[in-house]
């Protein structure tokens, strides 16, 4: 096997998680047309895989992780595991991937008594995660714009932030026959979040509501016109997504024993994706061990968390529910499309690495907020989502479902400098009533003025320094040396 193009080819189909139907990759396909399920992609020629060793796929995936090669510098490295029906023509590759996982410092460790590490998925292009996913969609709509000669292609998406940004990232990269559109939440998206799509020149919507009514208008569109739809409904941004997977494993030299991986579930894409992910490297013996997963939520938008509360399979049922206002926004829905996958793989995960390999934590918003602000104060860059998986490791160690031997990987779905809204209205103690948040004053931090603008106007040059440095030696408390 070349490692430095793969020549393998796959055989993909959507395989609907409904009725089981399946239905060849030529169409733009987001739900079963015979049940309305949603799909996953499936290579069904992938069990031939297994010819090759844990060891040598340990080997190859190693190799490419130093290649100059565009196609394979990203998260293709891991070609034959994702959509291996692309040719290297195909392939977008914006620098997304190969995000670093950065410990935490011994100070955080001692606070909150956990081992823990922050993935940090703002580091890629659009400052968010789901690059992973939109590179390997917009690979996709390439592929299908060059074998079929499509003249143009609409790309739409409802987004509470990251996802806009991304879609219109990559669409504005593309350019020929794509055009993007994304559907707002009209006032829940933060001024960062909204002028990422702006500036990548795509038609922005509004929608008054909440990202839900969003989907529900994009849902429409896919269901009715010929539009690419970019939510987690395509099966495709899945398939991208599961290179965070195989990045922590790679990072860890393929060993996930004593590891647990916490993410915040949102609209369950993600965490679709990561053990989707996990589970692929297992079967294939690149790992030997599945680490564990924790999928945290808001008890402001808790749908999987409550299913997953009642400890007889048997007598769960699912159920959406009305959202509150939250800091954490991407995970601020009330009803995750994902949700049929997360209860498919979900199933499998536990069979194969115990019935604790998958659980569902709630946590409040107070604690998202705080966490991100512990986090960020100890050398992190976390978004509010990243303080919610570092209050999802703080909540699974006060229930007792961490051992001390554990060691928890944190994902940062987004970079910090999205969220410095929220950031400030804790520190001004302004956040409205129905977020539920009371900040501690003392951890508020703001500038502090050592001169008035007068007297840049009156004093001498060396009046101001002097006078400047005086002030700031009497805020410090300085000592001459």
């Amino acid at each position: 096997m070349n490692p430095h193009f793969p020549s393998y080819r796959g055989v993909m189909e959507y395989h609907c998680l409904g009725c089981g139907k399946t239905y060849g990759i030529d169409e733009l396909l987001y739900t079963c047309p015979e049940c309305g399920g949603v799909f996953l992609l499936r290579d069904t020629t992938f069990d031939s895989l297994k010819k090759t060793s844990g060891r040598e796929w340990r080997e190859i995936f190693d190799a490419r992780a130093a290649s100059k090669n565009p196609a394979l510098r990203g998260i293709f490295r891991f070609y034959e595991l994702m959509a291996p029906v692309l040719e290297p023509e195909d392939i977008v590759c914006l620098g997304e991937g190969n995000t670093p996982i950065v410990e935490s410092s011994p100070a955080l460790r001692e606070i909150t008594g956990l081992r823990t590490a922050y993935k940090n998925d703002g580091q890629n292009p659009s400052a968010s995660f789901k690059d992973r996913g939109m590179a390997c969609a917009f690979s996709y709509l390439r592929n299908c714009i060059r074998r079929q000669g499509w003249d143009q292609v609409l790309t739409v998406c409802a987004s509470t932030g990251d996802t806009s940004a991304s879609a219109a990232l990559y669409a504005a990269y593309v350019g020929g026959p794509i055009k993007s559109v994304v559907l707002l939440p009209h006032g829940k998206v933060t001024p960062q979040q909204l002028a990422q799509p702006l500036g990548s020149g795509a038609i922005v919507l509004e929608v008054p509501g909440v990202f839900d009514d969003c989907m529900k208008v994009v849902e429409y569109l896919a269901d009715n016109y010929r539009v690419a739809l970019l939510n987690s409904k395509n099966a495709w941004r899945i398939l991208g997504q599961e290179s965070y997977a195989f990045e922590v494993a790679q990072w860890y030299g393929w060993d996930m024993a004593g590891k647990c991986v916490f993410v915040p579930i949102g609209n369950a894409g993600n965490i679709t994706a990561v053990m989707a992910g996990f589970l692929k490297l297992l079967d294939l013996g690149v790992i030997e061990t599945l680490p564990r997963i924790f999928g945290v939520q808001s008890h402001h938008a808790d749908p999987v968390y409550r299913y997953y509360a009642v400890d007889d399979p048997a007598k769960r049922s699912y159920a959406p529910v009305p959202v509150t206002p939250s800091v954490a926004q991407a995970a601020m829905i009330g009803n995750p499309v994902s949700f049929p996958r997360v209860k498919h793989f979900a199933e499998r995960y536990e069979t194969l690495g115990g019935e604790n390999a998958f659980q569902v934590l709630q946590v409040t918003e107070q604690a998202i907020i705080e966490g991100m602000l512990l986090a960020n104060r100890h050398g992190h860059i976390a978004c509010t989502q990243g303080g919610e998986c570092l209050a999802g490791a703080r909540r699974a160690k006060e229930l007792g479902l961490l051992s001390d031997d554990e060691s928890c990987i944190l994902d940062a779905t987004a970079h910090h400098l999205k969220f410095v809204g929220f950031q400030q209205q804790y520190f001004d103690n302004t956040f409205p009533a129905e977020f539920g948040i009371t900040p501690d004053p003392t951890l508020a931090n703001r500038p502090e003025l050592i001169l008035q603008p007068e007297d840049k106007a009156s004093l001498s040059p060396e009046e101001y320094t002097a006078k400047a440095a005086v002030n700031v030696v009497r805020r410090l408390g300085l000592t001459k040396r």
